[in-house]
Parts: structure tokens; sequence; C-alpha cells
């Protein structure tokens, strides 16, 4: 009997079998349990993005230099932006390399909920510029490891059919973070140390639902090539050419998520300065909060709709020009009902974006074999606008003519992001 036909030794039959579950094309649904955790998991990274983002670390930069807390809240930002630029990709490709026993994301999942958790409480007693910045980064890193992996988790397990539901689970859990640190940002009454601290807690305690229940198939060691640092790295190089639909697509969500940020990055001083709100961390909560019902709404019917029809780009489109108006709404009428009716009309954009759009990116990742690293790629466009936004939105408010110009900018770079979606070919 030749060699050939030998059958393979156990723990060998057992890894090639893992491994084809882990890269295989999902065909199973996944179950309420295991879309609650994923969804928890994006609740409480977001929480930790935007609590800080919204509130704390403008509150921390009043506290520091008042005059100058435009120019602190964009360097914080964009130094912490920068490093997701960097930590997202790298991370899904690493968790694309992962052979834990514990599967290929999970472990990702945990370790970056522990490095931002200890960067938060760090970043609560930080009293100068240099370590806010140094510990937003380490929050960006951390986070953006859970991220990297929780993202390239859909695509790894939902099957297509499913892809529109889930994403609009996954967004509601979005904007669920979003709000619950708005909410942290209105109950501390302005001690952003503690603010710091209920962000760290709820983003350490959103990962242990999704890690008791992964389905987080191992990847065995056997197939895989040799790690090479040049290959590594010309591999986050994806051809435009060869992948024009991924390349479009990447496009359209940076522009898009560039036209969002440049429309709630000076939210606080917008309420603070140019209304004259009385109470700003208030009003962030209030226009977080109906912003928050709009998206869940949206995101939870768009999804499943997009399945049932079989078509993303047409929701994509739409979305996305009702995000541009939103941003039109706040450039024309900076007042109190303004910003309430432009806080509603950004909701219900943005919540079927983050849906549909979501599941039209999932079908167009070039390799089973790259997802995490894919999907890596992709999440620098919602990463990238959070370095360009605060420099943009400090030169329209500072330079430019102000918050007019601000907003006025943010509807036509998301106007172009949706032109750009009909440039996709392989979704309908």
């Amino acid at each position: 009997m030749s060699l050939s036909n030998t059958p393979p030794p156990p723990g060998r039959a057992f890894a090639e079998e893992s491994t084809t579950a882990a890269l295989a094309e999902p065909a199973r649904r996944v179950t309420a349990r295991w879309v609650t955790g994923l969804v928890l998991v994006n609740v409480g990274i977001n929480a930790a993005f935007f609590g800080p983002i919204n509130v704390f670390i403008g509150q921390q930069a009043i506290s520091i230099d008042a005059p100058g807390k435009e120019s602190i809240l964009s360097l914080v930002t964009a130094c912490g932006a920068a490093v997701s630029l960097v930590a997202n990709p790298l991370f899904g490709a690493l968790s694309d390399r992962t052979t834990s026993r514990f599967g290929r994301r999970a472990p990702w999942v945990l370790a970056g909920a522990v490095l931002a958790t200890a960067a938060l409480l760090a970043m609560s007693f930080s009293g100068i510029v240099a370590l806010m910045v140094l510990f937003w980064c380490l929050v960006q890193l951390g986070a953006n490891a859970a991220y990297a992996a929780i993202t390239a988790a859909v695509p790894d397990r939902v099957p297509v059919v499913q892809r529109g539901r889930v994403g609009g689970l996954a967004a509601m859990g979005q904007t669920l973070g979003i709000l619950t640190g708005a909410v942290f940002g209105a109950v501390v009454s302005g001690s952003f140390m503690v603010g710091y601290w209920l962000c760290a807690g709820a983003l350490l305690l959103s990962v242990l639902p999704y890690l008791f229940h992964r389905n987080d198939p191992q990847l065995s060691k056997a197939p895989r090539e040799a790690f090479r640092a040049g290959g590594f790295l010309r591999g986050f190089w994806i051809s435009p050419r060869r992948y024009p639909d991924f390349a479009w697509a990447w496009l359209t969500r940076f522009l898009v998520n560039v036209g969002n940020q440049l429309t709630i990055v000076y939210l606080l001083f917008f309420l603070r300065d140019a209304i004259g709100y009385g109470d700003p961390a208030a009003g962030v909560l209030v226009l977080t909060g109906i912003y928050a019902v709009m998206v869940m709404v949206t995101a939870v019917l768009a999804g499943p709709w997009s399945d049932r029809v079989g078509r993303r780009k047409p929701f994509v489109i739409g979305s996305s020009a009702t995000i541009a108006m939103a941003g039109a709404i706040m450039a024309f009428f900076p007042v109190w009902p303004g910003a309430l009716a432009g806080a509603a009309v950004l909701g219900v954009g943005f919540g079927a974006y983050l849906a549909v759009d979501f599941a039209l990116l999932t079908q167009v990742l070039p390799s089973a074999a790259s997802r995490g690293k894919d999907m890596g790629v992709i999440n620098v466009a919602n990463s990238l606008p959070q370095v360009v936004a605060p420099l943009l939105a400090l030169l329209a408010v500072t330079y430019l003519g102000g918050y007019r110009t601000l907003f006025l900018t943010a509807a036509v770079i998301g106007l172009l992001g949706a032109a750009f979606v009909v440039k996709i070919k392989g979704v309908d």
C-alpha cells in the first residue's frame, strides 16, 4: 500500500478537519447566543472608543488648557487613530495565523480588551498632554486588536444570507456602545476620571459572553507557510487592479466615515461655543440618544431587508446620501432644534449604512485564508478618518469659517462616498 493511501494519524486528521472548518465558507446559520456575544463585544469596544472621544478627552483637555482644548483633542485623537491604522490590519493578520486551541480570533479579543482596559485606567490619572497621547494610543492598540478579531469572526462564521441581519445587530451594538459612552459622560458630572473607569469596566465585561461561546475553530500549524517578514508586510497591499470591488468598497467606506466623523468630532465644543447650550455633556447625551435610537431602528430593518431582496448597493447609496443631508442640516441650522434634527437624520442614514455596507464588504474579500487581515485593511477606512477628520475640523473651525464650513465639508464628502458605490460590480 502506498503512503498516499495511508490514513493520516488522528492528530493530523483533527488538524486538517479543524483547518477546513476555520477556512470554509460558512453555511450553517449562527445561533442567537453567538450573535449576542458579538453584539456585546461591539458595545464594549465602542464605549471605550467614543466615551473618551466624545466627552472625556475634551473634558480632560479643558482641565489642562481650556484655550487650547481643540488642539489637544485633535492631537490626542489623531495620534490614537494613527496607531489604529497599523493595529487593525496587523492584529487581523496575526489572528489569521494564530493556532491557539481557543481559536484564531478569541485570544486577540481577550488580550486586546485587557490592554485597552489597563490603558483607560492609566489615562484617568494623566495630568499632561504627553501622557494622554501615550495612554490613548495604548487604548487604541488594545481595542483595535479586539475589534480586528471580532470583525473577522463574521465572515468566518456567518453565511452570506444572514450577514445583513448580523451586520445590523453588530451596528446596533456599536451604537449602544456610543450611547453608553454618552451616558457615562452625563452621569459622572464632569469627572472624566470616573468616566474612564466606567468605560474600562464596560469593555472588560463585554467580551466575556463571546469568549465563553466563541465557536472559533482551531487552525492547525501544519498547512501554514513559514513566516517571512517581507511577505507578511507585502500582504497588506491589496491591488486595486486585481481586486477593484474591494478597492471601491474601501474608498466609499473611508469617505462616508470621514463625513460622519466631521459631523460629530467637535460636538461637545459645538454645543458649548456655537449653540451656547448650558450643559454640553448632557446635550451630547441627548443628541447621541436620538442618534442611537434611529441607528438601531434602521440597522435592524435595513440589514434583514437587504438579505431578503439580495441587494446591497441601493441601500448603501441611499444611506450615504442621508448622512450627507445631516451635515447640511447642522450647517444651515446651528441652533438646538437643528442639532436635534441633524442627529436624527444622521442616525437614520448611518444605521442603514453600517448594517448593509458591512455585509457588502464581507462579500468582496479576496481570500478566506486572510479574512482577518483583509477586514483589518477595510477597518483602516474606519480608523483613518479619525486622523483626517480632527485635522480637517481644526482647519475648518479655526481658519476656514467655523462650524458651517465644517458641516458643509462633511456633507460634500458623504455625497462622494454615495457616488462611488456604483463602481462596485460584483455585488448588486
